[in-house]
């Protein structure tokens, strides 16, 4: 099946008030919380008769937050099916100003769209949530008979602005920024039947077409190269486990790239230690770390980034079967460090382990960041706000959380230690895979931490809370997010990229 793409089509016009009567689908305009209106907004009063005017007077809108949009269905004197009007400081920040276009692009359904962003400070943050909220997953819904339409982002959106030539690389990048979200969400929102680890793989393969180098390491490849924990994990799947290296060179030759390391269990039913039915039917985005990855480099690819990063995913389904592996069963990692499994639902270190030292051997990265649907434990911890953030390097640290601030996802640091690392001490082997109940999140990352070289700095994110929420979020529907996409390319940008 053709991967989903649902980035909607997003362009700056010229402002031309003579066109609002005969504007189609719906159309936007601004108002500050006082009252004030720019001249669309004035325009549409006096083609409304007044209406704008008399929401402005109303209790209603002066109890309104900022951000708020209030909605006239079929207004008089406009041709439109609604008229949306947006409760917005002439002076909001960036985030304000993506969130008030995502809100609009939530109501906007198939319908086209024309934002008048004359007074806007940001337009393209406006134009990021415009594209961000934009967005469905639908591809294995039937369309009635008398709709030939495949989802929301159908109708254009057209931004109203002064000097629309102005805002071609802007929208450009948010462009960019949007499809590596989609494409993290479609590939989180895809069915385990789908998206095996063959057609995880073909994906990624075909953003070569970006310009990105895109290797697939097979299990042969594997083997040879002593990746035994990761393939370990899907010793019970028919579906070959796979390593997908992705590189996006763009920034100075001799220049260490920056690692992105995701966990790609396209299944995981816990394998021997099997999961409980309720609730199984969640684990198809337990891939969600490796959609994180993809789609960062899909962003960066495409909005041509200066800079060195290199993206690799382990792709493996965790099944029960006469061949999976058994708890007891002791493990040598690429390494070289045994592993005891005392748990074979605790499988995801197990492929994050292999592939971030092959990362630190291959590559020897400047820094090196994974990302992985890790623990339950982080949900109980920090619900579905935040990811837990895990970090052996202060400022490196600090430069992340900081770039996820920016970007409005939440992110937050949790401790490590050798206490916590003692629960992993194994009675067989060098280390085990579970160290306990308690502060099982911790014991996860101390895990990690036995594979990250001495001197490399290191983040791992434990997204289980994020990566797919039961409830709209700012940016997203239910489902997929693609937290993380936006707070690893500003990261990229602050941190890494030449001028």
């Amino acid at each position: 099946m053709e991967p989903v793409m649902t980035t909607p089509e997003i362009r700056f016009i010229p402002i031309d008030l003579s066109t609002l009567a005969e504007t189609k689908g719906r159309l936007a305009v601004f108002v500050a919380p006082d009252g004030r209106m720019d001249q669309a907004g004035r325009r549409a009063n006096r083609l409304t008769r007044g209406a704008v005017a008399r929401l402005i007077d109303s209790e209603r809108f002066s109890k309104a937050k900022k951000g708020t949009v209030f909605s006239l269905a079929w207004p008089t004197g406009l041709a439109v099916e609604a008229l949306d009007i947006v409760m917005l400081p002439r002076n909001s920040g960036p985030l304000d100003t993506r969130k008030a276009g995502a809100k609009l692009a939530a109501l906007k359904g198939k319908s086209p769209l024309t934002v008048m962003a004359g007074a806007v400070r940001h337009p393209g943050e406006l134009a990021l949530g415009l594209a961000l909220r934009n967005y469905d997953f639908e591809v294995h819904k039937s369309a009635p008979e008398d709709d030939d339409s495949t989802g929301n982002s159908n109708g254009a959106i057209e931004i109203g602005h002064k000097e629309p030539e102005e805002m071609t690389a802007a929208l450009e990048t948010a462009l960019a920024v949007a499809d590596g979200v989609h494409f993290t969400r479609d590939l989180v929102n895809e069915p385990a039947n789908v998206l095996t680890t063959t057609e995880f793989a073909n994906r990624l393969a075909e953003m070569a077409s970006l310009g990105l180098k895109v290797e697939v390491l097979e299990e042969d490849q594997l083997a040879e190269l002593g990746m035994r924990t990761l393939l370990s994990v899907g010793y019970g799947s028919a579906s070959p486990s796979k390593v997908v290296v992705m590189e996006w060179m763009g920034g100075e030759e001799d220049a260490a790239p920056l690692a992105l390391v995701g966990k790609g269990v396209v299944f995981d039913t816990g394998g021997i230690s099997l999961k409980p039915a309720a609730g199984m039917e969640d684990m198809t985005m337990d891939m969600g770390g490796a959609g994180v990855v993809s789609g960062t480099m899909r962003a960066l690819a495409a909005r041509k980034a200066k800079a060195n990063v290199v993206g690799l995913v382990g792709l493996v389904e965790n099944m029960p079967s006469d061949r999976a592996t058994r708890p007891g069963d002791v493990i040598k990692s690429m390494k070289g460090d045994t592993v005891e499994i005392i748990n074979t639902d605790a499988e995801g270190r197990l492929v994050l382990c292999d592939v971030m030292w092959y990362a630190q051997e291959r590559f020897e990265p400047a820094a090196m960041v994974d990302l992985a649907t890790l623990t339950g434990a982080i949900i109980v911890g920090l619900g579905h706000e935040n990811a837990g953030t895990f970090s052996n390097n202060d400022p490196f640290c600090n430069a992340f959380l900081k770039a996820a601030e920016k970007e409005g996802e939440g992110a937050w640091r949790m401790p490590l230690g050798k206490a916590y690392a003692s629960k992993l001490k194994s009675r067989i082997a060098d280390v085990k895979n579970v160290g306990g109940r308690d502060a099982g999140s911790i014991t996860a990352a101390e895990f990690l931490r036995r594979f990250v070289k001495d001197g490399m700095p290191w983040i791992h994110l434990d997204i289980a809370g994020v990566a797919s929420v039961k409830s709209d979020t700012d940016y997203a529907p239910k489902g997929a997010t693609g937290w993380g996409v936006m707070a690893l390319n500003r990261l990229v940008a602050d941190k890494y990229e030449t001028e």
